[in-house]
């Protein structure tokens, strides 16, 4: 299957159209959002942005029921009450209400979660590594994927607000090994890159954030996988 990867909004509402665009384009068949909505550089007291960007992800989420939907740490953070970099006390009651809207969009049995997997390509925020499966799960649920999968979703603040969990985790600066790195691929957002690419079994593609003064960080472009072959391409608004 063609999925198409929307990485981390922080307040980008143009991203969720790019997206539209390319799918109707037929670029992909799905589409996977890791999420981190809300927040950015400088717009605590910016209602009007959270607004409009999660009523584009919302309206995003009824056009396309059967895009799946990962938890970022800035998601997370209004959920939790965890006052993380860029937090807006501000916007704290707005975000809670449309990440509920967002939530009673999404058809039964598409719930929001830390992980979501298609094939075997695993899509979460952060990522997954196998230290933290062997030391916050049973250890015979280990080679049992799926297992894995859905005791992690069923985890709350105590295990996930920490810096190995799947919403906080950032291999790009890590040499821990990925949890069955020889088996499954990974695509992560949260930390920003330069540009889409791979390293052992991790896909990373954080490349809209912006530094403070709002220049891109990275290339500003989509990831589209091929989830049995694990091929990808990149797709920029100019290539829609």
């Amino acid at each position: 299957m063609q999925v198409l990867v929307i990485p981390d909004i922080h307040l980008k509402p143009y991203m969720f159209r790019i997206a539209e665009e390319l799918i109707e384009k037929g670029c992909a068949e799905q589409a996977v959002c890791l999420m981190d909505i809300p927040d950015d550089w400088d717009k605590e007291y910016n209602i009007k942005s959270y607004v409009e960007t999660f009523d584009v992800a919302i309206a995003f989420a009824k056009k396309y029921p059967n895009t799946l939907w990962v938890y970022g740490n800035h998601d997370l953070s209004y959920i939790w009450n965890e006052r993380e970099s860029g937090f807006s006390a501000m916007a704290a009651w707005t975000v809670q209400e449309k990440l509920l809207e967002l939530k009673r969009t999404l058809p039964k049995g598409n719930e929001i979660k830390y992980i979501h997997m298609i094939d075997n390509v695993l899509f979460c925020h952060g990522g997954v590594m196998d230290y933290f499966v062997k030391t916050m799960l049973p250890s015979d649920i280990y080679h049992n994927t799926d297992q894995t999968i859905d005791f992690i979703n069923g985890l709350h603040h105590d295990s996930m607000w920490n810096d190995i969990s799947p919403i906080w985790c950032r291999p790009q600066y890590s040499t821990g090994k990925m949890y069955k790195s020889d088996e499954i691929l990974q695509i992560v957002g949260h930390t920003p890159i330069d540009k889409i690419s791979r390293m052992g079994n991790v896909i990373s593609c954080d490349v809209f954030s912006t530094y403070r003064n709002g220049e891109p960080i990275g290339t500003q472009e989509f990831l589209v996988i091929d989830t049995k072959s694990w091929r990808f391409n990149t797709y920029r608004s100019k290539d829609v």
